[in-house]
C-alpha cells in the first residue's frame, strides 16, 4: 500500500522531513489508519477546537518517530484537516519504515 505512495506524503528537505496529513478529531482512539490520497490519515480523541488537535497530532506523530514534540512544527493547517508536519532530525527513510512498521500492526 505505500510502496507506491511514499513520495506523496513525504517531502525529504535539507534539515528533515515534511508530512502531509489528514486528521478525523473525535475519534474513539489515536491511530494511524494508512494513506489517504496523498496524505497520511490520522484519528485523533481530541476535538478541533482551540487547537487540541494541533496539539495532539504533533504529540501523535513525536511518539511515533520517536522524537521530541519540540522537533515536530505545523507548517500549515491550523485550522484544517489537511495539515503538513515539519519533522526535523528524521530522513525519508527512517520515517518511512517507521510509518509501515506502525501500518502492518
Amino acid at each position: 500500500m505505500l510502496e507506491d505512495a511514499p513520495s506523496t506524503w513525504a517531502t525529504e528537505r535539507s534539515d528533515g522531513v515534511v508530512l502531509a496529513v489528514f486528521v478525523q478529531p473525535r475519534a474513539s482512539k489515536n491511530q494511524l489508519c494508512g494513506v489517504l490520497g496523498e496524505e497520511l490519515k490520522v484519528r485523533l480523541t481530541s476535538p478541533p477546537v482551540e487547537g487540541a488537535a494541533n496539539k495532539l497530532c504533533r504529540e501523535f506523530f513525536a511518539k511515533l518517530l520517536g522524537c521530541a514534540k519540540s522537533n515536530i512544527t505545523l507548517i500549515s493547517g491550523h485550522k484544517s484537516r489537511h495539515k503538513r508536519l515539519h519533522v526535523v532530525g528524521q530522513t525519508h527513510q527512517c520515517v518511512l519504515e517507521k510509518v509501515q512498521a506502525v501500518l502492518a500492526d
